[in-house]
């Protein structure tokens, strides 16, 4: 019986005693995520296919919940780049009003996954899958960016391969003003934090005489001192579309912006819809729907494990995912798309101070206030600035030093990783992981079986044979037992199994085992189990194959079957 218990960590750090200083750190950290997750709510949502409203009204709306009733104290939720592939081949293939479903169905199924308490269960899968996946979208994000970073206007198919080719035909037709505005950008977006913080470093660090003309010039540096200081606070992709989108517009520049493509966004939140749903659609959607369930539930608990090392705190996984279900089932419904946990805004926030669930709700409501005031504003905005945010966040997102340190790690990690990766790139996310899902159960039944063992012991009596066994007993493992069948090897009519150091058996084995005392009984011999632990001895008691071979079969040890065997043969 599932004991469903729904307490959000709000509940938990507004009872423990929430200060007025706490408040006030929660709130400049909400607010400086907040204008980070401008940008890259926009930016996420054009990528994926939809309009850079959609970004926004899923930042404000499930960012909101995702803070008030997750599991985590810091968590950040919102669109993420790890969703960008999936969005946008679910728009391609099934269109904007099945993408809606989708989301719907997967906030339940993740809620589903919270209330059955199975947000452990995500950490059963291996880290190499998730490391090829997170690249394999990394560089799908890069790429998908290539079209506005170069100002194409062709259409750019939805196939990968095809994709690639029509890149690598159209290339040469590439803007020389967009190209420009990119790459500027880009150095902007790479050098700001570092060049404007050494250089505030270097102005702080000098000093001079007492005089009153040094004194001017002192005063005169440090006003520069602060203000490169709020400058070195600034969120870089903010400064990046603030300059570009004043500079095309001041210097005419002729590039594609938010304006010319979405006609702008709209000031204030949509109303509220609800979609017509069917179970003959939802049939249609299960494997989208279900990739959307997983990835938002691997990337809200990573991204939550990650907040747990920066603070020292430890989350609650079921909590976490009832909370990422209820805002993909309501976010959806005001123009949203999915939503989870943002690994780099949950890290700003905690970098900057923030400390409860109450700094991701200020996040939500900063968004929410400059929707409702500056809106107009991002009409503005040229689309190779923003492709340059993507652009870095596809590399920073990616774990790309685990491709050199890969012939540190064994043959089955690499094939596990690379098949993934390749996958993810080539095809899908969903049937990447499902390969590599495949892949890393059937090397790690190898290797398990590889570690079982059945090593004859010596009894100085040639009726009775003996065998330690040692391992996992299962269907990958059960033709260790074979040779036991062979006559020539075997020729024993009494043989024990020592199994004390048998940690589990299923029910193939147990099958097999009673073959094998079959098999001893056309001699008129007999089978002898000794040191069964206690689940293989469960196992053996529940099964027809121990009701046949009898309790008096079943010895504590090792000496104790080899007594029974002796008594056995002299009754013989």
């Amino acid at each position: 019986m599932v004991s469903f218990a729904f307490r959000p960590r709000l509940v938990d750090c507004l009872k423990a005693g929430y200060s007025r200083a706490a408040f006030l750190t929660d709130l400049g950290a909400g607010i400086t995520v907040g204008i980070v997750a401008l940008p890259l709510a926009m930016a996420f949502a054009i990528a994926s296919g939809v309009t850079p409203q959609a970004g926004l009204y899923t930042a404000i709306v499930a960012g909101f919940l995702i803070s008030a009733l997750g599991g985590s104290r810091v968590q950040i939720g919102g669109p993420t780049g790890a969703y960008i592939v999936v969005v946008y081949g679910i728009v391609a293939r099934y269109g904007l009003a099945n993408l809606v479903v989708c989301t719907l169905a997967a906030g339940a199924i993740l809620f589903a996954m919270g209330f059955f308490r199975l947000g452990g269960l995500i950490r059963f899968i291996p880290v190499s899958i998730v490391i090829g996946f997170t690249n394999g979208i990394a560089l799908l994000i890069l790429l998908s960016q290539v079209k506005d970073f170069l100002g194409l206007t062709q259409k750019l198919p939805d196939e990968f391969f095809a994709r690639m080719r029509t890149l690598a035909t159209h290339v040469t037709d590439a803007s020389p003003a967009a190209l420009a505005v990119g790459i500027a950008c880009l150095v902007v977006l790479f050098l700001w934090p570092r060049n404007i913080t050494t250089a505030g470093q270097a102005l702080a660090a000098e000093a001079g005489d007492t005089s009153p003309a040094a004194a001017r010039d002192r005063a005169i540096r440090n006003a520069h001192r602060r203000a490169v200081g709020i400058l070195s606070r600034a969120p870089g992709p903010i400064v990046v579309l603030v300059v570009a989108s004043v500079a095309c517009v001041l210097l005419h520049v002729p590039l594609e912006t938010i304006g010319t493509r979405f006609g702008g966004i709209p000031q204030g939140l949509p109303a509220l819809v609800v979609p017509a749903i069917s179970l003959g659609t939802l049939r249609d959607l299960v494997a989208p729907t279900i990739t959307i369930a997983l990835l938002g539930a691997i990337e809200s608990l990573l991204s939550a494990r990650v907040a747990d090392t920066m603070i020292g705190d430890r989350h609650d996984p079921n909590q976490e995912l009832m909370a990422q279900g209820v805002a993909n089932v309501v976010a959806p419904l005001f123009g949203g798309i999915p939503a989870t946990g943002a690994i780099a805004r949950t890290a700003t926030n905690v970098r900057t101070g923030g400390r409860t669930p109450v700094a991701g709700m200020v996040h939500a409501a900063t968004l929410l206030v400059i929707v409702l005031v500056a809106a107009p504003l991002a009409a503005y905005v040229p689309l190779p600035a923003l492709s340059a945010v993507l652009i870095v966040v596809a590399i920073n997102m990616g774990d790309w030093k685990a491709f050199a340190e890969l012939r540190r790690y064994s043959i089955p990690y690499r094939v596990v990783l690379l098949a993934t990766f390749a996958i993810t790139v080539a095809f899908d996310l969903s049937t990447a992981v499902e390969i590599g899902l495949v892949l890393a159960s059937l090397f790690f039944l190898y290797r398990v079986s590889d570690l079982t063992r059945v090593e004859r012991v010596a009894t100085g009596d040639d009726r009775v044979a003996a065998f330690n066994v040692f391992g996992a007993l299962f269907f990958g493992s059960v033709a260790k037992l074979e040779p036991l069948f062979d006559r020539n090897a075997v020729p024993e009519t009494v043989v024990v199994l020592d199994m004390h150091q048998v940690i589990s058996l299923d029910n193939t084995v147990l099958d097999t085992l009673d073959a094998l005392r079959v098999d001893l009984g056309r001699r008129d011999g007999v089978l002898l189990l000794a040191g069964l632990n206690p689940h293989p001895a469960a196992q053996v008691a529940r099964s027809e194959f121990g009701h046949a071979l009898g309790t008096a079969n079943v010895l504590p040890d090792l000496a104790g079957a080899l007594a029974r065997a002796r008594a056995l043969r002299g009754q013989a």
